[in-house]
């Protein structure tokens, strides 16, 4: 199983940046979107049904804002929108699919960069999330986690720790929330691989020349129960692939 999670920042954006000639080259099995932007109906969908894939999208209720979507080659037994919240699912932010006694969840984690009032909602959030996972993992205990976390996680996951360290994204707050999540039974796959530093996935669009000079972020990450850790084969980020100011994250499960 081969999955990408890929934050596009705009589905139809990345589609006239060569998104679909990206997927002509085989990169996964399953693609995980964030950010489409677009409901199924505002974008030609059959130019991901012509590449074998089973297309799922679940969007925000607000026009060109939030949504995510799967593509997946593998056709799950299950596809559930949303995570029973309310305002996670009006802004379309979680879908989950089942594929045998695996659970796959694409999520969109809210960022906080616009103001305390969605500070305040991410950390919101961040708490339903845990809640909906824990009562998941009761009846599905294999579950991958896969998205834009929007969170910096380490000092190693971004350029400048120091000058962020009061910037939504790597708030101490936020960080002890993902120290909670790994140690209540997640494992961060690219890190269970590669322990290296200047891994980014995410570069600010705000100074074009930063993802030249890779001063980035590491917010997206694929991020795998316990009980399947072993069967981690690869994880890998590929910044050199450019549709958005995200980069596609990847993981290599084996079974």
């Amino acid at each position: 199983m081969r999955i990408i999670s890929y934050n596009v920042n705009g589905i139809r954006a990345a589609m006239n940046k060569g998104f679909i000639d990206w997927l002509k080259t085989d990169p996964a099995d399953i693609i995980c979107v964030q950010e489409t932007k677009a409901h199924r109906d505002n974008v030609n969908h059959k130019e991901f049904t012509d590449l074998g894939f089973h297309d799922y999208w679940y969007s925000a209720e607000k026009k060109g804002y939030s949504g995510v979507a799967i593509f997946s080659k593998i056709k799950p037994d299950n596809v559930q929108l949303g995570n029973g919240y309310m305002q996670s699912d009006a802004e379309g932010r979680v879908i989950r699919a089942d594929f045998g006694d695996v659970t796959l969840i694409n999520a969109y984690f809210p960022s906080g960069t616009s103001g305390d009032e969605r500070q305040g909602y991410k950390y919101v959030w961040l708490k339903e999330f845990v809640e909906y996972l824990d009562i998941l993992k009761k009846t599905r205990p294999k579950v991958i986690v896969c998205g834009d976390y929007n969170i910096a996680h380490k000092e190693i996951d971004i350029h400048d720790p120091k000058g962020n360290k009061k910037s939504s994204g790597f708030l101490p707050e936020e960080r002890s929330w993902m120290d909670t999540f790994f140690v209540n039974g997640f494992t961060d796959s690219f890190r269970h691989i590669n322990t290296e530093p200047h891994h980014y996935s995410w570069w600010s669009q705000r100074f074009p020349t930063v993802r030249l000079q890779n001063k980035g972020w590491r917010i997206d990450y694929i991020s795998v129960t316990q009980n399947l850790t072993d069967n981690i084969a690869d994880a890998k980020i590929y910044p050199d692939v450019k549709h958005s100011d995200h980069c596609p994250v990847y993981l290599e499960l084996k079974f």
